[in-house]
């Protein structure tokens, strides 16, 4: 039994078909998903990304292959007929087919797990550079969106500042020209009082001297 086969009995999935080609045989399987297929065909590379495998919904294929899932049927390039897990080579090919393109080269054994595991810790330690990457692109967009507000509040308290102190200025300047008003007023009014008291005597004076020879002329 096949890397990709074990497991099939133990938990029930969703199987798949899939295709591919190398050398003169088109290849087929059931599995739960593309890596397992890559398992059960022995790729050494993502045949998927490169375009080189793909997923049927063939009824034929599909249901030759949901018969025996996990194994690698095979059919002759260029003919129709049914996938087997046997199948020999074709003593002539089609003539209106054209000659596959190479495909990459596949090992017949499943990866070992050690080369698994590099695999995957390249691969984690990738996913942790890009992600660390990431943030620091964020963190660095976070920082500049900061300075660019802390700059922005800076010019607004400056203008916030020198409108301040204009208008302090204007207000000095208004509270000095009143006061000097006020001075005014009041150097005016301590004359007039001066002009008062003088007249107040001089009235004084005047009256008695009247009432004095009115009194006179009375007698």
């Amino acid at each position: 039994m096949t890397p990709a086969e074990e497991g099939f009995d133990k938990v029930p999935q969703k199987l798949k078909t899939y295709i591919t080609s190398i050398g003169f045989f088109e290849l087929a399987v059931a599995t739960p998903s593309m890596k397992a297929a890559m398992e059960a065909l022995g790729a050494q590379r993502n045949l998927f990304h490169q375009g080189f495998a793909k997923q049927t919904s063939d009824p034929a294929i599909v249901a030759a292959t949901m018969a025996q899932p996990g194994v690698v049927l095979k059919r002759s390039v260029g003919f129709r007929g049914a996938f087997r897990e046997h199948a020999e080579l074709p003593k002539s090919l089609a003539a209106e087919k054209p000659v596959p393109k190479p495909l990459p080269n596949l090992r017949a054994k499943v990866p070992k797990p050690k080369a698994v595991a590099k695999v995957v810790k390249l691969a984690e330690a990738r996913a942790a550079k890009l992600a660390a990457a990431a943030l620091e692109k964020v963190r660095a967009r976070r920082e500049e969106d900061n300075r660019k507000r802390e700059a922005a509040m800076a010019r607004e308290q400056a203008l916030r500042a020198v409108a301040l102190a204009k208008a302090e200025k204007a207000l000095e300047k208004a509270r000095k020209r009143h006061d000097a008003i006020i001075q005014k007023i009041n150097t005016e009014r301590e004359a007039l009082d001066r002009r008062t008291d003088v007249e107040d005597a001089r009235w004084s004076k005047e009256k008695e001297r009247l009432q004095e020879k009115l009194r006179r002329t009375r007698e």
